[in-house]
């Protein structure tokens, strides 16, 4: 028997950014999956901008924006004739509170390729062919079997989290309803293949009839998505399938086909489970909810599970009260099920053919979702602010205090909580925090301009020189705004003291240890 402290099954886009999470934070863990080679097809491809947020967070962006584009420009034709042109979004410009306003698209194998290379940066690895068979639970941890090449093998862990997928082991052995609907008469047929015959400066829809085939080229590949009816006979090899639909439609004999390297059958499948937590297992990412594509809701809602539930899983194993980890479930289902009306409510457009359906507008983006209400949500404003407790921290542009450019997302970045406090009156209150509480907890003084004197002035001011601190924050002097490690708001105070962070710290985390 060996002994960890959390078992991931599934070694996904959502089961990898928990395994990340964890590895930064030293907690010891095992990933493990099923399959015997990682997946390699397009699937999930639209990043939304808070997943980006996370992203940045994790330590990925860049690789993230290599591999990816804004999306290309859709072109409908009749022949030669274009008869429709247009894009799911217009591109954003950036700003002072939000960095990355845009969908971004990276295959989804590429995405898991840059997770599991940040992952091997952390000093762990996937363990492929590697099966969760059966496990057990009791009070104070998990008994789970894992067969890895006919072996069987016993590990003891402290949590077990099921990433596994819309037919997950874990929830069907804990036993977890997964209530929904599968519209068998809603398919569509998705490839990745390379075509020779065409350019990848825009993407092709072909139509004519109730029929047709898009072909759009993959983001950061050499390969295009194409999307067609499923085969009606299963002896058809697919390339010569996809051929003959392109040809039909198109009218064109100079479109070649000349290689799938995956391809899926999609059905409308709507469902999300009946509780995310049983005991020391949870459910995350499909395991826990499946969504229709519309709206590229699915991907990215399993990996904010991820990150939400990493940090609270590493701060309950170093001694936290049940508290943190009681919040996972109604902040993370609040958050799917919200995935899937905006994704059900697409597909309806679609299902109707109404004009608009092809657009995707800010509601996807992630960044209004928040846990207002929640158990880790404490606002103490006496008026309605910019931010609330329980919403996400917004980015702004500033400087240190000795005068170096910086943003707040470089701040929040990292394992860390993060305070800020507006005004100078709360130098020493940022001091004495930063003593109690550091470096689980990072404290600045935000001021307008120049710089408190004293010790900690230069590492622990924040200068906004433009204002954008605080009319993000609606910051007036004496207000204190606790950011969590994943960036959503956990304390709100109009006038915020020492004692009250260290009450609100204290409930969530126990007795403190000093620095």
């Amino acid at each position: 028997m060996t002994d960890v402290d959390v078992l991931i099954v599934g070694a996904g886009p959502t089961g990898l950014t928990l395994a990340c999470e964890l590895a930064v934070r030293g907690v010891g863990f095992r990933i493990v999956d099923r399959a015997d080679r990682f997946f390699g097809g397009s699937r999930a491809d639209g990043i939304q901008p808070r997943t980006m947020e996370v992203f940045a967070d994790i330590g990925i962006l860049d690789p993230i924006l290599a591999g990816g584009d804004l999306g290309m420009v859709m072109r409908a034709y009749k022949g030669d004739e274009v008869i429709w042109e247009g894009q799911m979004s217009e591109p954003a410009q950036p700003t002072p509170s939000v960095p990355y306003p845009n969908v971004w698209f990276v295959p989804q194998f590429r995405t898991e390729e840059i997770l599991r290379a940040r992952l091997a940066d952390l000093g762990a690895h996937v363990e492929p062919s590697t099966e969760l068979t059966d496990f057990t639970q009791d009070a104070d941890g998990v008994t789970a079997t894992l067969v890895s090449g006919g072996t069987p093998e016993t590990v003891r862990a402290r949590y077990l989290v099921g990433a596994d997928g819309g037919r997950s082991t874990v929830r069907k052995r804990l036993g977890i309803a997964f209530p929904g609907e599968t519209d068998e008469s809603i398919t569509m047929f998705f490839a990745d293949a390379r075509v020779d015959g065409i350019g990848h400066d825009h993407g092709r829809i072909w139509q004519a009839g109730d029929g047709g085939v898009s072909v759009m080229p993959l983001a950061g590949t050499d390969l295009f998505v194409v999307v067609a009816l499923p085969p009606e006979n299963e002896d058809e090899p697919i390339r010569d399938y996809l051929q003959r639909r392109i040809t039909e439609f198109s009218g064109r004999d100079d479109v070649f086909v000349r290689e799938v390297t995956w391809h899926t059958t999609w059905r409308a499948n709507t469902r999300m489970a009946e509780r995310f937590r049983d005991g020391r297992a949870f459910l995350a990412g499909d395991a826990g909810h499946v969504h229709p594509p519309t709206g590229g809701q699915g991907m990215n809602t399993g990996i904010q599970d991820g990150y939400n539930l990493g940090w609270k899983l590493a701060a309950t194993l170093a001694g936290a009260p049940a508290r943190l980890l009681d919040s996972y479930e109604p902040e993370r289902m609040a958050a799917a099920r919200l995935a899937l009306d905006l994704s059900t409510a697409l597909l309806e457009k679609h299902k109707r053919g109404d004009d608009d359906a092809h657009l995707r507008g800010p509601e996807l983006y992630g960044l209004t979702l928040n846990y207002r209400g929640g158990l880790l949500s404490r606002d103490g404003r006496t008026r309605a602010g910019e931010v609330m407790a329980g919403g996400r921290a917004p980015d702004a542009p500033a400087t240190t205090g000795d005068g170096r450019p910086v943003r707040l997302f470089d701040l929040f970045r990292g394992p860390h909580w993060t305070l800020l406090a507006f005004g100078a009156g709360h130098t020493h209150t940022v001091a004495a925090l930063n003593d109690r509480f550091g470096p689980a907890l990072h404290a600045y003084t935000v001021v307008r301009s120049g710089r408190p004197a004293g010790e900690h002035a230069a590492v622990d001011v924040v200068v906004d020189v433009d204002g954008h601190v605080h009319a993000g924050y609606d910051g007036a002097d004496g207000a204190l705004v606790l950011v969590r490690p994943d960036g959503y708001i956990g304390l709100v105070e109009d006038a915020g003291t020492f004692d009250q962070v260290a009450e609100y710290w204290t409930a969530l985390h126990g007795t403190p240890a000093g620095r």
